[in-house]
């Protein structure tokens, strides 16, 4: 693998990219593909924290729409992002990859509190750190989550894995036409209300200076491209 541009990141997927290509739940043979990944990764020496969302099993403002109570949704929404950290947990140390799962709902049957302390000496000694359940608190996403821990951590990079290969003026989906940022700076993702992560989270990384890397995490091996400066992405950072 080629020499990364960082020593320390988070990478945020979203729940929906470990269903592959069914409708719901985990597919066990693309989390073991991500898995592989983020062990390439490991290998060449990169510190790597964790965030996966909960949108496979229970999104807590989509329970909301249809008449949850928004906090009880919110919750619903944290247990299954913990579901998913156990499931990627797994696929990697099945790779012999040494993880640590710590939850910011404490569940001391199965994974770890949030202890910032001991997530950085994780990280010393290689292993890759998952923290789940978001903030702990309702009304956040775990897009929000994501900033946070990157700006605990201190981390060189927020990389965020998605279905899209980066940041668009419209969406791609359904405008033919949409343009593709390479470079685009934290006020006019706020300003233009770019769907790149909820305004907190983006407001949190540009407070910290953390950029912001777009990417596609479906593309198989796109991951250790962006890591080493290639592969078609956004950067969300000042001044872009």
């Amino acid at each position: 693998m080629s020499t990364t541009l960082y020593k320390r990141v988070l990478l945020k997927l979203s729940g929906e990219v470990l269903m592959g290509n069914q409708a719901f739940g985990i597919d066990p043979d693309f989390v073991a593909e991500m898995a592989q990944e983020i062990k390439e990764a490991r290998d060449s020496g990169l510190e790597i924290c964790l965030v996966i969302g909960g949108g496979n099993i229970f999104r807590g403002m989509a329970g909301a729409a249809k008449g949850m109570d928004r906090a009880q949704a919110d919750y619903m929404g944290m247990l299954a992002t913990v579901m998913n950290a156990l499931a990627m947990q797994n696929a990697l140390e099945k790779l012999g990859v040494h993880t640590r799962v710590q939850s910011a709902i404490e569940m001391d049957k199965v994974c770890e509190p949030v202890i910032r302390r001991r997530a950085e000496r994780h990280l010393e000694k290689g292993r890759v750190v998952i923290f789940a359940a978001g903030v702990g608190a309702p009304y956040f996403t775990t897009d929000s989550g994501a900033a946070l821990r990157a700006a605990e951590m201190r981390c060189d990079a927020l990389l965020k894995g998605t279905s899209v290969d980066g940041v668009y003026d419209s969406d791609p989906k359904t405008n033919a036409d949409a343009k593709r940022y390479e470079t685009v700076n934290y006020d006019t993702v706020l300003a233009d209300n770019l769907k790149v992560m909820d305004a907190s989270a983006v407001a949190l990384c540009r407070d910290n200076a953390i950029p912001i890397v777009v990417f596609s995490i479906r593309e198989k091996g796109n991951l250790a491209r962006i890591l080493a400066g290639e592969g078609t992405k956004t950067i969300v950072q000042k001044g872009a």
